[in-house]
């Protein structure tokens, strides 16, 4: 059975697990909660698939404007941080 407090945990960790900035510790441990959690292993995979389309596409087509402000609303991430504005 899973336990999904550890759900929670990989959350509040995905992003510096997905960077590679975790702790090797923590990453060993979420690696070990992977193994056994179907449901966060798609969350990683989507995860990963997301910026790796994300890199790829808007460097190749570079997405209109638009859509790039509404992919930073809808992830609640300051489009300063990306594009070096103030």
């Amino acid at each position: 059975m899973i336990d999904h407090k550890n759900c929670r945990f990989l959350i509040d960790s995905l992003s510096d697990y997905v960077d590679g900035t975790l702790d090797e510790t923590l990453c060993a441990e979420i690696d070990r909660h992977l193994a056994d959690c179907e449901d966060c292993r798609i969350v990683v995979d989507s995860l990963r698939k997301t910026i790796y389309l994300y890199h790829t596409t808007a460097q190749e087509t570079g997405a209109p404007q638009e859509v790039h402000k509404r992919l930073f609303h809808r992830l609640n991430l300051d489009e300063s941080l990306e594009t070096g504005s103030q």
